[in-house]
């Protein structure tokens, strides 16, 4: 769940820096009061936590693809 919520963000953030960077506007100090209040101060931490939780994404193990409940593997010949 914590990391669906981090990608999240970083899905805000990433749209938040593409219109920063194609039209000059960013859209989370236009909606929360500009980019010193506290409000957009405070989606900005929460975007920064968010890219540095989805670090740990990169080295985690997963077991997508693979079988992993013995009773699920067909065991006869």
């Amino acid at each position: 769940m914590l990391d669906k919520i981090a990608l999240t963000l970083l899905i805000i953030g990433g749209i938040n820096w593409g219109s920063i960077g194609l039209f000059q506007f960013d859209p989370v100090a236009w909606i929360c009061g500009g980019q010193t209040g506290i409000i957009s101060r405070i989606i900005y931490v929460l975007v920064a936590l968010a890219a540095i939780w989805c670090i740990s994404l990169l080295f985690r193990e997963t077991n997508h693809g693979k079988i992993t409940d013995d009773s699920a593997i067909n065991h006869s010949a």
